[in-house]
């Protein structure tokens, strides 16, 4: 594999509140939870915006398809799990929905429950192996992407006047892999950043960053799970597949956090999850490792979503700035 030529690494130093902005219960572990959990570490504040209680969600167990049975349930349930991640983190994690904000001027916000849009996958062969996934074609009414983007901005946006965060952290602009949940909640941090600043307030976030992955990485770490011990159930990812959005740009200036030290609060965190994440397991010492631009990284554990395929757990997260992402993908 070849290195990505040109690229200027940052290695994160947590300073200041962090914010981050997920779509559903478990995206706030699966995509930054190491960042989150740095910054509890270190003793600094951390609030996570979630935008829905994912009421759309498949439950793998059969021990839990009761919960699954309506989305209210399933919802609630959701939030339940979401709490002890919060608790796996870090202690004193602030965690708030999207819909109990309220926008300037309103205290209305128990009339509106932003639920989950849904998803379905595009492409073809098995769930998730195409990389990206796309609007559900039944999405309710009360779904987040199905209601008004400026409303749900001006939320957040009252929300990042009062904490000034130092830095606000979502998905890149594809979402991860194009769920529309994913997406609106970066069109949402997008337009609250933008508010924020034309305020005239003192609460604009020094960085607003996306969660991205090196494809090079991606592909590496792939090819880790076929030395994994696995249920017979268990697909393994192809490393010359498809890959999603979050490993299909190229930026300039990445900002590299080194996720070792928190590792067992994030595989904790993966485990309170136990509708959505599954057979989650620690790499034992010595873990695969490799190089990249003079920063090793490792694969620390694996788990799999409800597609069954087997996904690394990494040493590192690396996120880029918002704003240099939406037209640096690789083509």
């Amino acid at each position: 594999m070849t290195h990505q030529v040109g690229v200027t690494i940052h290695e994160v130093v947590p300073q200041g509140h962090l914010l981050a902005v997920h779509a559903h219960p478990d995206d706030e572990t699966l995509f930054t939870g190491g960042l989150i959990a740095l910054w509890r570490a270190a003793g600094l504040p951390v609030t996570v915006v979630t935008c829905t209680r994912g009421e759309q969600g498949e439950v793998i167990p059969e021990r839990l398809a009761h919960v699954g049975v309506n989305a209210q349930l399933l919802g609630d349930y959701r939030t339940t799990e979401l709490r002890r991640a919060m608790a796996a983190l870090g202690p004193g994690i602030h965690q708030i929905f999207l819909d109990e904000l309220s926008p300037p001027g309103h205290q209305d916000h128990d009339a509106m429950r932003y639920t989950d849009s849904g998803m379905q996958w595009a492409g073809t062969g098995l769930p998730g192996v195409s990389g990206q996934a796309t609007a559900a074609p039944d999405a309710p009414p009360t779904a987040l992407t199905r209601q008004p983007l400026a409303e749900q901005a001006e939320r957040l946006a009252a929300l990042i006047t009062t904490l000034a965060p130092h830095t606000v952290v979502t998905y890149e602009p594809g979402g991860g892999y194009g769920h529309p949940d994913h997406v609106r909640a970066v069109q949402i941090t997008q337009a609250a950043v933008q508010i924020a600043q034309g305020d005239g307030s003192h609460g604009q976030p020094t960085h607003v960053w996306g969660c991205v992955q090196p494809a090079e990485l991606a592909r590496w770490g792939r090819a880790q799970m076929a030395d994994v011990p696995r249920n017979a159930t268990a697909l393994l990812p192809d490393p010359h597949g498809p890959l999603p959005s979050l490993n299909s740009h190229s930026p300039r200036m990445m900002h590299l956090a080194h996720t070792l030290p928190v590792a067992h609060q994030v595989m904790d965190a993966l485990r309170a999850y136990d509708t959505q994440v599954h057979w989650v397991r620690d790499e034992p010492h010595p873990s695969p490792e490799r190089e990249y631009h003079g920063h090793k990284v490792a694969v620390l554990g694996s788990y799999a979503l409800s597609n069954n395929i087997l996904a690394p757990v990494y040493s590192a997260e690396f996120y880029a700035d918002l704003s240099d992402l939406s037209d640096n993908l690789q083509q």
